[in-house]
């Protein structure tokens, strides 16, 4: 039979069917072969290898954050969001090996988060899924919390534990392709249903099929995939994988646009925000593409962040150069705020950063083992003072040197050595910093809300920024060099008191110098065009962030 000859929903209802009955679909497929497959909207799964679906009941558990739920509200732009991105089954393993289910990770986990000042956990994929190496992203149960981490209802006891605590979970959600397995999507009756039929736009660069947005029941089905995440499990927003694979072909810009995955994007996103007004929409998207955080009224593709990417690159790549060459790109750490403007942006230092021969995020910083430090607690001064929500990728926060893999936990052995120790105490003040202090999060989309003080000192490698527009300043002074500065003058626009809040020197976080908070105020010395200067000391690839107080003269 000709598959348009008999189109509709088809359904089967079968009595005494109960919780943990497992079942396959046997489709007699168009072109004669007979396949089972799983249930695409499946809610349990057996466990990989095996790929029967699984009766599940996703009604059992009882929710008790409905006060989270209702004061979680819908201003995202003026709050501080530190985002602790987590592989489930490589944060940690009982006895080093294996996966603790959700609910058994639940409360050592939420302890971390809360310590080291996050707001919100994003979790790799959770959605069933046949090979570990792919960390979730080639899905076959878009509808099915895989079953490496339990059942349904741990992830549901798991989500509701961390608003119970003050923390938000947001979901990694796939709706660009999916796995090319044959017993899940991929020609499910014998034809493209899921997929393209061209085989120049049917497969990917990471050999999954792409979803085929020109089709209602494709664009129905993953819309009713991602309300159904954040309805049955109360995640608090999704991070949309591969967002370039949909706005472009190939998600290449030189082979246009792809008009109806941008369309799908927009209606999938307006649809959500209509259905979930304060669930966060985060794009993780490469492409230069105007208004992806613009509503859908506006033409925008309805995002409320993006992913950085440029930024991430360029301040990675300026961090691994040696110190003699960073004169020479100087303007690689001002240029992303040229256009931080452009969208709402999201700085990123994700999972895809330390795999892969890209080496960790300390690793990549210059030099030997105890120059790599200095340089780490620099960046993430950079990182957490600059305008732009927050995302970082477990083990970041202690200097885990190792690449990221996922058979393995994380090194927290490491925490014995002083050095690591003092950079997660360095990295967990600097999450309090942004979270108490209002000039580092309030307007930071308002562009007079920043300001560079000193972005023209080459030579020195010394860069200084105010942050705020409210009553509270703060003034950010960088040294990426290897020298010490001990009177580095900066030309200021006013009267000022400067009080040193934090500096990464200090001999708690593993630096040098005890720590003080040491007092300055400006001079009348005019210096780079500015009426009045000040001098500050600043140590080898050091950083320092001072309070600023108007010095008012009779």
């Amino acid at each position: 039979m000709e598959p348009e000859e008999n189109p509709g929903v088809w359904y089967l209802w079968m009595e005494g069917m109960r919780p943990g009955a497992r079942y396959k679909y046997r489709i007699d497929e168009y072109g004669g072969r007979t396949r089972d497959r799983a249930d695409p909207y499946g809610f349990g799964a057996e466990l990989r290898p095996a790929t029967c679906s699984v009766v599940t009941e996703l009604n059992r558990f009882a929710f008790t954050d409905e006060r989270w739920m209702q004061q979680r509200g819908t201003d995202f732009y003026n709050r501080p969001l530190n985002i602790y991105e987590v592989h489930m089954g490589s944060w940690r393993k009982p006895d080093g090996e294996g996966w603790y289910t959700l609910r058994e990770a639940a409360a050592p986990l939420i302890a971390h988060v809360k310590e080291h000042g996050f707001t919100h956990i994003e979790l790799l994929p959770l959605s069933e899924h046949p090979s570990d190496e792919s960390w979730g992203y080639q899905v076959t149960g878009f509808f099915c919390p895989t079953a490496r981490y339990g059942t349904a209802e741990d992830l549901q006891y798991f989500v509701n534990e961390c608003h119970l605590a003050g923390i938000g979970v947001l979901f990694d959600f796939v709706p660009v392709h999916f796995a090319p397995d044959d017993y899940a999507l991929y020609e499910f009756d014998g034809t493209h249903l899921y997929e393209y039929p061209f085989e120049d736009v049917g497969h990917n660069e990471w050999g999954s099929c792409n979803f085929n947005f020109s089709r209602p029941e494709v664009r129905s089905f993953l819309q009713s995939a991602a309300h159904f995440w954040l309805d049955v499990f109360h995640f608090d927003g999704l991070r949309m994988d591969a967002v370039r694979n949909a706005i472009y072909w190939q998600g290449s810009e030189a082979r246009g646009e792809n008009k109806d995955g941008t369309a799908f994007l927009r209606g999938l996103n307006s649809g959500l925000k209509e259905r979930f007004p304060s669930a966060l929409l985060i794009a993780e998207d490469s492409s230069a593409y105007l208004k992806v955080t613009a509503p859908t009224r506006y033409d925008g593709l309805g995002f409320d962040f993006k992913w950085n990417l440029g930024w991430m690159h360029d301040t990675l790549e300026f961090f691994q150069l040696p110190p003699e060459q960073r004169c020479i790109h100087y303007g690689r750490l001002c240029w992303p705020m040229r256009y931080f403007y452009n969208d709402l942006f999201l700085l990123p230092f994700s999972h895809d950063e330390v795999v892969h021969g890209k080496a960790t995020i300390l690793q990549r910083m210059w030099g030997d083992y105890d120059l790599k430090f200095p340089q780490g607690r620099t960046l993430y001064t950079l990182m957490f003072t600059q305008p732009g929500k927050k995302l970082n990728f477990m083990g970041n926060e202690f200097g885990q040197l190792r690449e990221w893999d996922e058979k393995r936990q994380q090194d927290w052995e490491l925490l014995r050595y002083p050095l690591h120790d003092a950079f997660l105490r360095w990295f967990s003040t600097l999450s309090r910093l942004y979270f108490i202090h209002p000039a580092l999060h309030e307007n930071e989309y308002n562009a007079d809300s920043f300001r560079w003080v000193e972005d023209s000192a080459p030579e020195a490698c010394v860069y200084a920024y105010e942050r705020g527009m409210g009553d509270e300043r703060l003034l950010v002074v960088l040294n990426l060099s290897g020298r010490t500065h001990s009177a580095f003058r900066i030309g200021f626009d006013r009267t000022a008191v400067f009080t040193e809040a934090l500096n990464s020197d200090w001999q708690c976080y593993g630096g040098a110098t005890a720590e003080a908070a040491r007092v300055f105020r400006t001079a009348d010395v005019p210096y780079k065009g500015m009426p009045y200067s000040f001098t500050v000391e600043l140590a080898p690839f050091g950083s320092a962030i001072y309070l600023i107080k108007e010095a008012y003269t009779e």
